[in-house]
């Protein structure tokens, strides 16, 4: 738009009382528009019409034009219930917003201290704040429009701002958004210069996340006590100066890095839907003159659609999130399933249960089972850091491992120093786990290594209780760890029970967890009952237990009876 047609479509004087619905009710001696140029005009409400019946969620829209003080019907678009001139004449003198119900929405038209009509819309149901928030906007540019001398401008200036308006309900690309949004604020008051910066309230400073009129990498950042655009953040409130550089908050500093000269300013705090400001709307030297109070009010619908643009984006964002996650926990779940043995085998002399009750979340457990002969069997147990593709990635690491350096018999020294290793080399300490290690004979011998698990427990025949602890650290932290092996002897009537912290440290709504003590009692009271069904009561148990409570880890419980 020209400097010319800027200030023949949007001029407005400093000195202008406010628009009916930019700040308070219309005065009753605003006067109506003449509105020359009839054709024009027709057109011109034809478009507002249309665009407005066009809204999300409307059924239909009416144009009201006021002339010699009495409302008439000047355009209709879409579907309507009979026309009412008496809550037409309300809206005259009240804010727009609700009709009769929340399925209406009614407000006037006006521009530079003149009353030209009232635009209705109606929908099937009640209507959204977004779709509110639109026609508040088109009412105020349409307003602006009919209040233009000339009016063909207008009509060509309107197609465009509503070609472009179009867009903010079109699309979620936030920085496209915002970049439409400052073109329809320069163009409706005609500005120079536009930035909308977001409030980063950690770092106390605002950052410009577009600007018109700035090179892509020219980013400005400012702590809030710094400069008008912070003052708004910090204040949650408008700014409006006919000459920066007289006004003691203004920051000079930005105009020297960017080589630009800033004369006259207008600031809008940008509210979300609590009302905590998280940005700032900022247009700079206004073509012709200064800002005025009519340019404010026609901005501030234009700083509620940031808003909504800021919000639709970060749900947007949190819902690519939430589909990205359940992708990766689903890849993990698959993964996991495909480790998991789906039975424990059978050995002489032995009885072997196991369960697994995996989180929504899919954490890192692991168990396996490998024979190394028809009367040896190497046992693991394990919980690898973190949840997701990662963790599971690093159980499949650890399951190809273990299983090649178990078959060529390797000590179980090796066999963890070597797993510690892989570990360590493939996520350089990123990742980590805690792993037990149980070689079991057919003399009833249990050779293992704990390298930083949640010790196993042996419950004797007699109820007593040997916690399995030799070993050494978790794995994958440091190189050249040196594990040592423990050793333990059973006996017929024993109970090895081995499990991860998912079931110890289940927690009941309170918080109070299901511990050690009450694993081993249950164990312990259904020692007489097959291996696998133990397993799956002390499940059940411990889901009756934590019912209420977050299931955010995987569980675990693996039970060997000797015979």
């Amino acid at each position: 738009m020209t400097a010319k047609g800027a200030a023949q479509f949007f001029a407005a004087s400093s000195g202008a009382a406010a628009v009916p619905g930019h700040g308070g009710p219309p005065a009753q001696s605003k006067t109506p528009g003449e509105l020359p140029g009839l054709a024009d005009s027709s057109e011109l409400a034809k478009q507002v019409a249309g665009v407005a019946a066009a809204q999300e969620g409307l059924t239909g829209a009416r144009l009201w034009r006021l002339a010699n003080g009495k409302l008439t019907i000047w355009e209709e678009s879409g579907h309507l219930p009979p026309a009412n001139e008496v809550l037409a004449e309300k809206a005259l003198s009240s804010l727009p917003g609700a009709g009769d119900d929340n399925a209406h929405w009614i407000g006037a038209l006006a521009a530079e201290n003149q009353v030209f009509g009232v635009l209705e819309a109606r929908g099937a149901t009640a209507l959204s704040e977004k779709t509110r928030s639109s026609l508040e906007l088109l009412s105020r540019i349409a307003g602006v429009a009919m209040a233009s001398a000339d009016r063909r401008q207008a009509v060509e200036e309107l197609s465009t701002i509503i070609e472009a308006t179009k867009h903010l309900n079109s699309t979620l690309d936030l920085g496209h958004l915002i970049n439409i949004i400052l073109q329809l604020s320069s163009r409706l008051i005609g500005a120079e210069r536009g930035t909308v910066f977001l409030l980063d309230r950690e770092r106390d400073e605002i950052w410009s996340l577009a600007g018109l009129g700035l090179e892509e990498q020219q980013e400005i950042r400012l702590p809030t006590a710094k400069g008008i655009a912070g003052w708004v953040a910090r204040h949650g409130e408008t700014a409006r100066l006919e000459e920066a550089y007289l006004d003691p908050r203004f920051e000079p500093e930005v105009d020297r890095r960017l080589g630009y000269q800033t004369r006259s300013l207008l600031c809008l705090p940008i509210h979300n839907k609590d009302g905590d400001v998280v940005g700032v709307l900022e247009l700079l030297n206004k073509k012709g003159g200064t800002f005025s109070a009519i340019d404010e009010g026609a901005l501030r619908p234009l700083s509620d659609q940031v808003a909504l643009a800021l919000e639709n984006a970060r749900l947007h964002r949190e819902l690519l999130a939430k589909q990205r996650m359940e992708r990766d926990l689903e890849l993990a779940r698959s993964i996991q399933r495909g480790l998991l043995p789906e039975h424990p085998p059978r050995l002489e002399g032995f009885e072997i249960g196991v369960a697994h009750a995996p989180s929504q979340m899919v954490g890192g457990d692991y168990y396996d089972f490998v024979m190394l002969d028809p009367h040896t069997l190497l046992a693991v147990i394990a919980d690898v850091e973190g949840k997701g593709v990662a963790s599971a990635l690093v159980m499949a690491n650890l399951q190809a491992t273990l299983r090649a350096l178990a078959a060529h018999l390797h000590a179980l020294e090796h066999i963890v120093s070597s797993v510690n290793d892989m570990i360590l080399a493939d996520t350089r300490a990123q990742k980590y786990l805690s792993m037990f290690v149980g070689l079991l004979d057919r003399h009833r011998a249990l050779h293992y290594i704990n390298a930083g698990h949640v010790p196993p427990v042996v419950i004797r025949a007699d109820g007593s209780t040997v916690a399995l602890r030799e070993g050494g650290m978790v794995v994958g932290v440091f190189p050249n760890v040196v594990y040592k092996r423990g050793y333990v002897q059973l006996a017929a009537g024993d109970v090895v029970a081995g499990y991860t912290d998912g079931i110890t440290e289940a927690a009941d709504p309170p918080g109070n967890e299901y511990g050690l003590e009450r694993l081993v009692d249950a164990v312990r009271r259904q020692r007489a009952a097959p291996a696998q069904q133990i397993v799956e009561n002390v499940l059940s148990e411990v889901d009756r237990f934590s019912r209420g409570g977050p299931h955010d880890d995987d569980r675990v419980i693996l039970v060997l009876k000797v015979l």
